[in-house]
């Protein structure tokens, strides 16, 4: 119908990604600082008008980015590093080209070996939790049949933390959205190789938590092994 063709479709923004907006905001203006505790969940939920699991996903995202970091029995709160992410910059700083997929997977298999390693050296009984947690994040997403690549990543993000290396932390935070990005844009994870991720997810985690340096850098480079060939494979360089 004509009058119909002359309509425009509306869009209504996402109400997750329009909590994020708003806490980046304040965060960019200096409104909350740096080391500042966050309201409770149920909190902002009632504020903000919006259900508990909508402001979960959002403050997920946001610790994803290492905008937020959740401390456990104290809540979360705003870190320094992240501030970057923010604003854009990632692939303008390292000038990615948008088909060196190889390029990050090699970088990262070096970067989490180490990163394995180091956490398995120095992890605390609070990084045990934290790891913990993050793993359950993924399995939760998994046996409910939805797609879990940020919760994977965060998984890793989490063991770099756990490394107590804050340059190795944050490279990995650095090259972590252009990962995401390029998952999904070559579809890299396919759903029936979750529960075999899982189960290499939680052997890490075991050599992390039995602090054994050693095998837990090669249960990581086990890991990536699959993601390496299909980078090589698919000739992305």
């Amino acid at each position: 119908m004509p009058m119909l063709d002359s309509l425009t479709k509306i869009n209504i923004d996402d109400p997750v990604e329009m909590i994020i907006k708003q806490i980046r905001n304040l965060i960019s203006t200096g409104t909350i600082n740096p080391g500042e505790k966050l309201p409770p969940e149920r909190k902002l939920a009632e504020h903000l008008g919006v259900s508990r699991g909508q402001i979960r996903e959002a403050l997920r995202k946001l610790e994803f980015y290492g905008i937020l970091k959740t401390l456990p029995q104290s809540g979360t709160v705003v870190t320094g590093i992240g501030i970057v992410a923010l604003e854009g910059l990632i692939t303008d700083i390292l000038q990615i080209e948008e088909n060196d997929f190889r390029s990050l997977v090699e970088t990262r298999i070096l970067l989490e070996k180490q990163g394995a390693y180091l956490a398995a050296s120095r992890r605390t009984q609070d990084d045990i939790i934290i790891l913990t947690n993050a793993l359950s994040e993924y399995e939760n997403k998994i046996i409910m049949g939805e797609t879990a690549v940020e919760e994977d990543l965060l998984f890793h993000v989490k063991i770099a933390e756990a490394s107590k290396n804050n340059v190795l932390k944050s490279l990995m935070m650095i090259i972590t959205p252009d990962i995401i990005n390029s998952f999904k844009k070559f579809k890299v994870c396919d759903d029936s190789k979750n529960l075999k991720t899982n189960a290499e997810h939680t052997d890490i985690l075991n050599h992390i938590i039995n602090k054994n340096p050693e095998k837990a850098s090669k249960a990581m480079e086990l890991h990536l092994n699959d993601l390496l060939n299909f980078s090589i494979k698919k000739n992305i360089t």
